[in-house]
């Protein structure tokens, strides 16, 4: 499991025009080459009169799938621009399709170049580029009287916290990064005085903006 990658968040679709030809880009999330395959049959149903359906997906992982099409314009121009713009993005699972209607004037190979990667750049924006990181969830049990001192450098650490859960005890659930868990378990006991449970939990992809904040 990669410790951490970049991806898309949501589903978007995006908009240009050049020389008159629209040039509409989708973009969904995916984990599997199925899911890919899926979301570009609907969109060539769905853009059925449109002159080409382009499209480019990358999913990561153990074993990369990455292809392209450029379903009838110039070899060269369409599908691998856009798979070119996902690698340059460093994003991947996820599938782009650029549908494209002639709007009546040659663009030339530099032009659909130009146009097909415009188009996949600014769709993925628009689908929220994010951070998926590989942590370990743990689950801190202790004290009410240790509760303020523990949180306080919880927060001021930037520790992702998941939970807290008053009960007899304080139950306080992060994320903790996997290459930092032993760390994290040396500062919790060091905080308590080892008066603190630290009880490990499974690893999970913590998904993340640009700035570090958690996305729930």
């Amino acid at each position: 499991m990669d410790k951490e990658y970049k991806t898309v968040l949501n589903h978007a679709v995006y908009e240009i025009d050049e020389k008159k030809s629209r040039f509409i880009a989708s973009v969904k999330p995916v984990s599997t080459e199925d899911e890919a395959i899926r979301f570009i049959n609907d969109l060539k149903s769905k853009y059925w009169d449109a002159t080409h359906n382009v499209y480019a997906y990358y999913i990561g992982g153990i074993n990369i799938i990455q292809r392209f099409s450029d379903d009838g314009e110039p070899s060269g121009t369409a599908g691998l621009p856009v798979l070119e713009v996902i690698k340059r993005m460093e994003v991947r699972d996820l599938v782009v399709v650029v549908t494209r209607y002639f709007g009546g004037t040659l663009l030339g190979a530099s032009g659909l170049i130009r146009a097909y990667g415009k188009s996949a750049s600014l769709g993925i924006e628009a689908a929220q580029i994010v951070r998926r990181k590989l942590c370990r969830e743990i689950t801190v049990i202790l004290e009410y009287t240790l509760l303020g001192k523990v949180q306080s450098l919880l927060v001021s650490k930037g520790f992702l916290i998941k939970d807290v859960i008053y009960e007899q005890d304080v139950k306080i659930t992060v994320f903790i990064p996997e290459d930092e868990v032993e760390a994290f378990i040396n500062f919790i006991t060091e905080t308590t005085n080892a008066k603190a449970i630290v009880e490990m939990g499974q690893k999970t992809y913590v998904t993340l903006d640009l700035q570090g904040k958690v996305i729930k």
